[in-house]
Parts: C-alpha cells; sequence; structure tokens
C-alpha cells in the first residue's frame, strides 16, 4: 500500500517543527485542521471549547484533562505501524503522550515517539490527521480525566531499530493483516486506515 501520498514528512530542526510554542499555536493548528467527517468536526470543536476554557490545557495538572499530542509510526517503505503494549493502560496503542507544555503538537509528539521507540531521524507530517478525546481511568491519587488527543503520521529511517522504553510492555510493526488480530480499538483502526494500511 505504501506512504500516504501528498504528504511532507519533516525532520528535527525544520522551522515549523520549533520548540516553545503556547497554548495559542495548538489553538491555531486545531482550527486550521479540516474534519474529514462530522464525527473529526464534533471532535475538534470539544477541543477548542475544552482550550477557550482552560488556559492551562497543554498541562497534565489540568485534572480535568488536557491536550495529548500521538502519532502513528511508519516503517521506511511505509507498510506497516509501529504499535506499544502500553505499560499503565494494557492495550495497543500508537505512540504518544503528554505535551507538557509544548504547542507545537507535532513536535511534542516527535518527542514521544523518538522517547518510545529509541530511534533518531523520525519525520513527521506537522498537519493533524484525526482528533479524538477518550477517558482515562483514575489510578492511585491521579482522578479520572480525559485526554484530547491530536494525531500526526510519522515515517521511520530506513533499517530503524527500534528501542523499548520503561512505559512498553511490547512494541510491535504490525501490517494491515495483523492489525485484524489484534485487541485495538477503533481509533487506532482508524489511523491504520488513514495511513493507507487497511482499507475504509
Amino acid at each position: 500500500m505504501g506512504r500516504p501520498r501528498d504528504v511532507e514528512f519533516l525532520g528535527r530542526g525544520h522551522p515549523l517543527l520549533g520548540a516553545g510554542r503556547g497554548l495559542d499555536f495548538a489553538r491555531e493548528l486545531l482550527r486550521a485542521y479540516p474534519p474529514r467527517d462530522a464525527h473529526q468536526m464534533r471532535e475538534r470543536e470539544r477541543i477548542l471549547a475544552f482550550v477557550d476554557l482552560h488556559p492551562d490545557a497543554l498541562l497534565r495538572t489540568c485534572l480535568e484533562g488536557h491536550l495529548t499530542a500521538s502519532a502513528l509510526l511508519l516503517d521506511a517503505d511505509g507498510s506497516r505501524g509501529l504499535l506499544t503494549l502500553h505499560k499503565k493502560l494494557g492495550r495497543w496503542l500508537q505512540l504518544g503522550g503528554h505535551v507538557d507544555g509544548e504547542g507545537n503538537l507535532a513536535l511534542a509528539a516527535l518527542r514521544e515517539l523518538e522517547e518510545e521507540s529509541g530511534l533518531e531521524g523520525i519525520r513527521i507530517d506537522p498537519r493533524p490527521v484525526d482528533l479524538d478525546i477518550h477517558s482515562i481511568p483514575a489510578r492511585g491519587a491521579e482522578p479520572e480525566h480525559l485526554h484530547l488527543d491530536v494525531r500526526f503520521l510519522a515515517t521511520a529511517p530506513e533499517g530503524a531499530r527500534e528501542v523499548m522504553s520503561d512505559e512498553s510492555l511490547a512494541l510491535a510493526w504490525i501490517d494491515g493483516a495483523a492489525l485484524g488480530e489484534l485487541p485495538v480499538d477503533e481509533s487506532v483502526r482508524r489511523l491504520f486506515r488513514l495511513a493507507g494500511l487497511v482499507g475504509s
């Protein structure tokens, strides 16, 4: 199937991946995102409304919820995506996590990809491809809260050899056929469809 068409993957150091951007930068990124259907339109409007009500939405200390950033990392030929068996949630997911104050959400997603895969030379499309709001269950002193996840596509360099972080129980390169054998939720399947790894 190969890499999605009309995607320009950018590397660390590109001007569009500059650090230190604030909530206004994230808000403009969300406003520029073109929803492909009614569900994505609702998610975008919900996230924008949340951001307007929570000036600390980039921080995990915003206990009601916060923005997160993730990406489906494709291998060099675009035929497989890297998933993690998340240690805390016990589910197969794309790589990603908290933005920790960084309003350049593509850069935050790239940082998470690097940390969770151990790879250098990853390139990312700075345009979101999907939005997803989901609830994270309470754990210890941390209450149940929302993750307002902004999702991207990225690509790994040729010959990439991933290294598992302490946030994962496992890492696996998954093609469209193998995805059907994994217990993944619809939002992960949606990313594989958007990457052209499975049919619609």
